[in-house]
């Protein structure tokens, strides 16, 4: 460090501060220059130094402090029981301060070394040495504490940003939840009608497109009303209930069920051809009257009447027909005695010719 960029004020020239003496520990062998050291810096400050230049002249006796309570280091190169280096890795791991390498050594690579092992600064015992040393340690302090304030800063705003994603992450967790429950039945858990209109018209749009196969089966639980009133409400809502259950566990993940209506459901079953549809509506009735059976009377069992329409065999122009289709093939099943499938190709086939 070339002393006379440091010392621009004459030497010996006081600071005028309100600011009092840094607390400074001086590690030296030799006590003249010990001294002298702490002489400059009490006529720099221009106060009284009290107990806050502590002067020490070996590693032993640095090792018996505690290096937090200072707010500098100036440390010989040269100690008579270890290396500067030893006492600065020392002094580095106990405590967060700046450390000055004072040395009469005028060698690049012993500045460097010491930089290395994490001093902060370094002079050489040179010259004018003795005045450059109070503006040395008060740059340093200055320099360390920005450091310091910098770290706190970051840390700060490293714990906001990562308070800020938590809070991202809770809100989209949240908007989330309250689309899944705008988009949900809130008795079953299927997709409500609202939703399952927006996902019918995508999925017919993208069955046009790609030319694959869709269907759509409506399902309406009969003589539902009447086992709500004899039964009870609770009783009613776990028939409703069950029956969802039963669906979910039938359909694959690419399917979809809605709770349509009070006692009516509605399948959308993409790359479906109408003869594995009819399989699937089946297996539901079948498996749908031996579990309500657990909640009827003797004798009585839960019936469904079923309407299927499908993409490639009734060519509906638009995803509201392919819906109306299959709800008027449910009630062509309700009308000839439920518990029954209508395809609504079949009441094509049926209608009179000239009709």
């Amino acid at each position: 460090m070339d002393c006379e960029e440091m010392t621009r004020e004459s030497p010996g020239t006081a600071k005028s501060s309100a600011e009092p003496c840094p607390r400074v520990l001086i590690v030296e062998d030799d006590q003249d220059q010990r001294e002298l050291i702490a002489e400059s810096l009490e006529m720099y400050f221009d106060q009284p130094a009290d107990r806050r230049i502590r002067q020490v002249g070996s590693a032993a006796e640095v090792r018996a402090l505690n290096p937090a309570d200072f707010d500098v280091i100036l440390l010989d190169y040269n100690l008579p029981d270890a290396s500067g280096l030893d006492v600065l890795d020392e002094i580095t791991r106990r405590a967060d301060l700046p450390v000055i390498f004072v040395t009469g050594e005028n060698v690049v690579t012993t500045a460097a070394e010491a930089i290395r092992h994490g001093a902060q600064d370094y002079i050489t015992k040179m010259g004018d040495y003795l005045f450059a040393i109070p503006l040395l340690v008060e740059k340093n302090i200055r320099q360390h504490r920005i450091r310091q304030e910098n770290t706190r800063l970051h840390a700060e705003l490293a714990a906001r940003i990562e308070e800020v994603k938590v809070k991202n992450i809770q809100l989209q967790e949240s908007l989330a939840e309250m689309e899944r429950m705008a988009a949900t039945d809130y008795l079953t858990g299927l997709t409500n009608r609202r939703h399952f209109a927006d996902l019918l018209e995508s999925n017919f749009s993208e069955a046009q497109r790609y030319h694959f196969d869709l269907t759509c089966v409506m399902i309406d639980l009969d003589n539902y009303k009447t086992f709500n009133d004899t039964l009870g409400h609770q009783m009613g809502d776990k028939i409703l209930i069950t029956t969802a259950e039963l669906i979910k566990a039938t359909l694959r993940a690419s399917d979809l069920a809605a709770r349509f209506g009070g006692d009516e459901f509605v399948l959308l079953l993409p790359h479906t051809s109408t003869k594995l549809a009819l399989s699937v509506a089946e297996r539901i009735r079948h498996e749908l009257a031996i579990a309500s059976s657990r909640y009827l009377r003797i004798g009585q069992t839960l019936t469904t009447s079923m309407g299927l329409a499908n993409l490639n065999e009734d060519r509906p122009t638009s995803a509201e027909v392919l819906l109306a289709m299959a709800d008027r093939a449910m009630y062509a099943a309700k009308d000839a005695g439920k518990n029954r499938l209508i395809i609504h190709k079949q009441l094509l086939q049926a209608a009179p010719a000239n009709a």
